[in-house]
């Protein structure tokens, strides 16, 4: 009896269901958007990387929280120095996801990520991997990759 109340006949969910799903969605990310703002990680209210504090060493993931805070305070170039990798996908990522949000959105399915070809989510997955092992070797130029605050 619920299903008829969320789905339509073809058994895509209801566009009235779509929309609150969306504005639930869009109240959570600018309430964690509005909190990054006003709180800086650095203060010890941040995530605790458990990668980091287990073995030392920086995961691909390390400075995101500090990149997203200085982006947020149109300081690109901090945000770069903590987090490289993040500063050059975040955009694209953005991107994606508001595409696909806006197909679901509209008709009730999304259609972009199942044209995507499989090599393309692995390259990303190995660049990471390679991103998190190459950050952590101590000599220079890949000192340069490891979370850094800019004086």
């Amino acid at each position: 009896m619920m299903k008829e109340k969320i789905y339509d006949s073809s058994g895509i969910m209801k566009k009235e269901i779509r929309i609150i799903i969306s504005a639930g969605v869009f109240v959570i990310l600018l309430a964690g958007t509005l909190f990054l703002y006003y709180h800086n990680p650095k203060d010890g209210l941040g995530l605790v990387c458990p990668i980091y504090t287990l073995t030392g060493y920086y995961c691909p993931g390390c400075g995101a929280g500090r990149a997203c805070y200085a982006i947020l305070h149109m300081q690109f170039y901090q945000a770069f120095r903590y987090n490289p990798l993040l500063v050059l996908i975040l955009p694209w990522l953005i991107l994606y996801y508001l595409i696909c949000w806006i197909q679901w959105l509209i008709c009730g399915r999304e259609k972009l990520s199942v044209n995507i070809p499989l090599w393309i989510p692995m390259t990303v997955l190995i660049m990471m991997l390679i991103y998190g092992i190459v950050r952590n070797i101590g000599v220079y130029p890949f000192t340069v990759l490891a979370p850094t605050k800019v004086l």
